[in-house]
């Protein structure tokens, strides 16, 4: 996906329309796939409702929020973004988040929260501005951290409460302001599993629209410490090794990347 705030002006070929209420996605059925076509290819969206978000290969992307009335019509369906992944390519799932994540940002914003007064979109980024102050509103992101904790050939894997029993996955959790990547990891696997860390490594990153997140991937070595549960935050945690692993999240995750990596260096697949 390439980020665009308006179409070039010698823009052709195929588009894709991308039509959002939260994290809920409008396709048509049989096959399922993302509307394309001109603006008003999806009944119930005007012409007036649709917002360039950028080029996914030789396609642009435009993003639109359903009304509070809409209802799909005959041989379109609502289906949630979540579980949309694997029934699109990979590539078409993560430009629907990044529409969502603008259609968020557009729709929170059209007030500016220091004066009141309605904001604008300026055409040459993507900002919205209020006219009466000057002040400048842009899409919001939150950072966050993710780390696989590595002690000899065991891995350590916690289960928060909103996973299903049985699943576990790692240690994540937002950026604080003030805080450096590399710091928010060490203090997120100290305060939610009670253990230090050592010799942090990148590993990767994903955008990650639930709900407008970016998610940094890090790897760290074992440093001490007994694994004492945040029971606020985590049901569950342990250490792995490969050949007696847990069920793990969905290849949607960074979490499944970052895991997988270490059961490929085993000869393992996930």
């Amino acid at each position: 996906m390439r980020p665009a705030v308006a179409p070039p002006e010698n823009a052709s070929g195929r588009t894709l329309r991308f039509v959002l209420r939260d994290r809920d996605v409008l396709l048509m059925s049989d096959p399922l796939r993302v509307p394309e076509g001109g603006p008003d290819v999806v009944p119930g969206i005007g012409p007036g409702g649709w917002l360039y978000i950028g080029q996914l290969g030789e396609k642009h992307c435009f993003a639109a929020e359903m009304p509070a009335s809409f209802r799909p019509a005959a041989g379109f369906e609502i289906r949630p973004l979540r579980e949309i992944y694997g029934l699109l390519d990979e590539g078409t799932f993560h430009a629907a988040g990044c529409a969502a994540q603008i259609i968020d940002w557009d729709r929170d914003h059209r007030f500016c929260g220091h004066c009141g007064r309605a904001t604008t979109r300026r055409s040459n980024e993507r900002a919205r501005e209020c006219p009466a102050c000057g002040r400048l509103f842009f899409p919001r992101l939150a950072p966050a951290v993710i780390v696989l904790v590595r002690r000899d050939d065991e891995i350590l894997l916690a289960r928060a409460h909103r996973l299903p029993p049985g699943v576990f996955s790692l240690v994540a959790g937002f950026v604080e302001p003030g805080e450096s990547l590399e710091q928010a990891a060490m203090r997120e696997v100290r305060e939610e599993v009670g253990v230090a860390i050592r010799n942090l490594s990148y590993f990767a990153s994903q955008p990650w629209p639930f709900p407008h997140s970016l998610m940094a991937g890090f790897t760290a070595d074992y440093a001490g410490g007994e694994i004492r549960i945040d029971p606020a935050e985590i049901a569950e945690a342990g250490w792995f090794r490969w050949d007696r692993m847990p069920r793990i999240p969905g290849p949607l995750s960074l979490s499944h990347r970052l895991i997988a990596a270490y059961l490929a260096e085993h000869g393992v697949s996930p």
